[in-house]
């Protein structure tokens, strides 16, 4: 049975990537001020859990490409999911991008709810699991996206790569919608991805933007499935996903697309 999509796709067409792309500290509530300041009204974002299983925002599994790990925890683990939130909290999320950034924390998925919902904006939380947790975080994430999104007329989209991920965030909240994330086919033919994005119940396929041709585009809309790419940031890559008629584009280049 082919999942109902939803009455009218809520969302809207243009998502800034990890908050402002690469203008401001990804994943960072400094960058989803930003991306507002361009006009963005939704952003996509990397979530995964603290040792204490609190959702924090970040893209790596290891913690030195955007943090000051290496200086402040000397040489303890880098990954994020082996410290609890009190150490993580500490961290400069900010000085790896410019001076102007220094201090920045990294953001609970908490925090980045309050400034979502007080500001009328939408979220897409990816799920990045660190190694290991792939379903408990998915399970986790849903358990508090739907807390804080509790009342809102509009929750956020969960998406992942991973299947296990997806599969947990599933069978703690059925009702938030989820959208399968693929890079590459990996073997697989295009409809067996859908196959598995329909079995997750997916309302949505967010695509490495060169998957997306006539074919594709009229295969996912048939199984009611909605059409997202990552991460668009030329203008006639842009152009052409609009043309196909996609519902959505995520991009870096806040700067460079209006939203409107």
């Amino acid at each position: 049975m082919h999942p109902t999509p939803l009455p009218d796709w809520p969302y809207p067409r243009w998502i800034a990537h990890r908050g402002a792309g690469k203008l401001a500290p990804e994943n960072t509530l400094a960058a989803l001020r930003l991306g507002a300041s361009h006009g963005y009204r939704m952003f996509e974002c990397d979530v995964k859990l603290s040792a204490d299983g609190l959702p924090f925002l970040m893209h790596d599994a290891e913690l030195g490409r955007t943090t000051n790990a290496a200086a402040a925890l000397g040489t303890g683990s880098d990954l994020g999911g082996d410290h609890i939130w009190s150490t993580l909290s500490q961290l400069d999320a900010g000085s790896w991008h410019s001076r102007a950034y220094a201090g920045e924390p990294l953001p609970t998925l908490e925090a980045v709810a309050r400034f979502c919902r007080h500001n009328g904006l939408f979220l897409n939380i990816e799920i990045k699991p660190s190694p290991g947790t792939e379903r408990p975080t998915g399970e986790v994430v849903a358990q508090h996206a739907a807390h804080l999104w509790q009342g809102a007329t509009v929750p956020p989209l969960l998406t992942s790569f991973d299947i296990p991920a997806l599969a947990g965030a599933m069978a703690a909240n059925p009702e938030l919608p989820r959208g399968l994330l693929i890079d590459a086919l990996e073997g697989q033919t295009w409809s067996a991805w859908l196959d598995q994005a329909q079995a997750l119940k997916c309302r949505s396929i967010v695509c490495n933007h060169t998957l997306w041709n006539v074919e594709t585009v009229a295969q996912a809309k048939k199984r009611g499935l909605r059409t997202l790419s990552y991460t668009v940031n030329g203008v006639p890559e842009a152009e052409r996903l609009i043309a196909l008629g996609t519902d959505g584009i995520i991009t870096d280049r806040v700067d460079l697309f209006s939203p409107e």
